[in-house]
């Protein structure tokens, strides 16, 4: 029987798969569950009551739940015995990490009290995550950038209609 193991020649050294497994991997898991997951509740709280500090609390208070879920689930979905992806408790803090700052960004233009401002500051705040988020899929997982984009913007697409929708349909 005949093993194969990676050469010199590979493009991917085991430092940079080790470092991509124990912190990217953990790290982009929490900034796209943290920038799409928590579109939902504040764009829709926003659209419904029409006041940004509400929706603002509301992305807060969902990027602290959903930073903490996170860093629990990863932590506790494997030890790191069998798989060699390190300590439980450094991934959990990681993806808890990047699931807080990917729910924060897009909450902070909340604290602008102009309905209309907030909104559109808000809006460009999500395609800066998108974009940033297709950039660091691109750069550390070899994926094409358009479609580490696209994927990433069917998904926010997907989530801002569905909670636009509920929003609007709470204010109506």
């Amino acid at each position: 029987m005949t093993t194969t193991t990676h050469t010199e020649t590979s493009p991917v050294t085991m430092d940079s798969r080790t470092f991509l497994l124990k912190r990217v991997q953990p790290a982009l898991s929490g900034l796209m569950d943290g920038s799409l997951s928590t579109l939902a509740p504040i764009f829709a709280v926003v659209l419904a009551t029409h006041h940004p500090l509400t929706a603002f609390y509301t992305g807060a208070a969902t990027a602290l739940g959903a930073g903490v879920s996170m860093a629990f689930s990863e932590g506790l979905s494997d030890t790191g015995d069998l798989t060699g992806r390190g300590s439980p408790m450094l991934r959990g803090a990681i993806t808890g990490g990047g699931t807080f700052a990917g729910g924060i960004f897009h909450t902070l233009p909340f604290l602008i009290p102009g309905y209309g401002a907030a909104i559109l500051a808000a809006v460009i705040v999500v395609a800066t995550e998108l974009l940033t988020l297709a950039y660091l899929r691109h750069k550390f997982f070899q994926t094409s950038f358009a479609r580490s984009f696209v994927a990433v913007a069917v998904g926010g697409a997907i989530i801002a209609s569905l909670s636009a929708g509920l929003g609007l349909l709470a204010a109506g």
